[in-house]
């Protein structure tokens, strides 16, 4: 074989063997492919799987509140969503009981007849978490001289009887009332333990809490009522209570004041769920419930939870 034909042989040889490899090396990565988007495939689905969505929805008293502490829970458990919207107490447990939510935020009790539709629609039973304690505050234009009131001139004022602040040691000038709607926990509870019948056909029914603070404050006849957390806001003051003319009166933006019972206005603040509160909810329950939540209640302008409401808390947490 002459050194021509040797090398073209060679070059066929060295050829072969490079489309051999070549091959061999498409098998091997053909063989692997399957398994490694299986495993990303299983990853995948283990994220997703850890992932968990929360719909909150309900008390404007508790909205501000309720969504500084999701975006807290959040930003330390980044695979869990929390969305928190408003629209009163009775809007939030209507959506619980219609499956549109998962906690309903509720600044009064739910109703026995609430409780027994919740029950009828999700065949669960209802379980409720104090988080939060709040004093309503009655608040006045902080042009206003008046200071105090008691808890039965402040029935009359929102009832009607009372329609000029001189009546009440004030300046001659007509008070205008505002308030809730009546889908809203506040207005119920502030009818029931304040006004205890029916609002003046006055009052003007404002759809939430930042509304009435807003129209108190470019009023300085008006008169409002708002959850503690709002009473601090630039142009209101809040009125200092007391439970009646023999007693002494008390701020509400002073904690200890609520906490003792001694404001005259005190009140829990619930959320609801149909069901024992399990997984995601029960530990965002419990994140609410912890130092680090009631920290964030305190600055937010509420006030902790007490002995009692934890004790409350018992049936829904353990």
């Amino acid at each position: 074989m002459n050194q021509k034909r040797w090398l073209t042989l060679l070059g066929l040889v060295v050829m072969v063997s490079i489309m051999l490899v070549a091959g061999c090396g498409s098998e091997v990565a053909t063989d692997e492919a399957p398994d490694a988007e299986a495993d990303n495939g299983g990853i995948e689905e283990d994220v997703a799987a850890e992932t968990s969505s929360i719909m909150i929805a309900g008390s404007d008293s508790e909205v501000n509140l309720v969504t500084r502490l999701a975006e807290e829970y959040m930003n330390a458990n980044p695979n869990v969503s929390i969305a928190v919207t408003g629209g009163g107490s009775g809007v939030g447990i209507s959506s619980l009981i219609d499956g549109d939510v998962d906690i309903a935020n509720s600044s009064r009790p739910m109703k026995d007849e609430e409780i027994d539709a919740l029950k009828a629609n999700q065949g669960e039973d209802v379980y409720a978490v104090r988080f939060a304690v709040d004093g309503v505050a009655v608040v006045i234009n902080e042009n206003n001289p008046v200071s105090e009131l008691t808890v039965d001139q402040i029935g009359a004022i929102y009832r009607g009887e009372i329609t000029n602040w001189s009546a009440v040691g004030g300046e001659d000038l007509e008070i205008t009332l505002y308030g809730r709607q009546s889908t809203s926990g506040t207005y119920v509870f502030f009818m029931e333990k304040v006004v205890q019948a029916d609002y003046s056909p006055e009052m003007r029914n404002l759809a939430g809490t930042s509304d009435i603070v807003e129209a108190v404050t470019g009023d300085v006849g008006g008169i409002g009522y708002a959850a503690i957390g709002y009473a601090t806001k630039d142009g209101i003051k809040a009125i200092n209570v007391k439970a009646d003319d023999n007693a002494s009166a008390y701020d509400p933006t002073v904690l200890e004041n609520v906490t003792s019972g001694n404001y005259a206005l005190t009140r829990p603040l619930y959320q609801y769920v149909s069901g024992k509160p399990s997984s995601a909810i029960l530990e965002f329950f419990l994140f609410e419930v912890s130092e680090e939540g009631q920290n964030i209640v305190l600055d937010e302008g509420f006030y902790p939870i007490t002995a009692a409401d934890l004790d409350f808390n018992k049936d829904a947490l353990e």
